[in-house]
């Protein structure tokens, strides 16, 4: 399942949560923890903790208690790849004589 970038509001911060949780294995927050612990709106911090469970980087244990889905290395989930366009009419380089 991949889930949607367009509902990731901030990748800095989607990130920075991430790493979080990959020093902290053990780490398990509600969301109002959450919001408090990364200076979050309400808002922005559910659609983060959502956009993780999607990708299967965290899990929502118990009521409202986010920790990570495994506890070995953390595989982080894929984000926006570089598009390049390349022009298959580019002219050629010119040679330097």
């Amino acid at each position: 399942m991949n889930p949607d970038l367009q509902d990731v509001p901030n990748e800095q911060m989607l990130r920075r949560i991430c790493a979080e949780y990959a020093e902290m294995p053990g780490l398990r927050l509600s969301r109002k923890q959450a919001q408090r612990l990364w200076g979050l709106d309400e808002e922005t911090c559910g659609r983060i903790l959502d956009f993780l469970v999607k990708a299967r980087f965290l899990r929502l244990a118990a009521p409202d208690t986010y920790g990570r889905l495994t506890d070995g290395p953390a595989v982080f989930p894929r984000l926006r790849a570089a598009k390049a366009q390349l022009s298959c009419y580019a002219a050629p380089a010119k040679k330097v004589v």
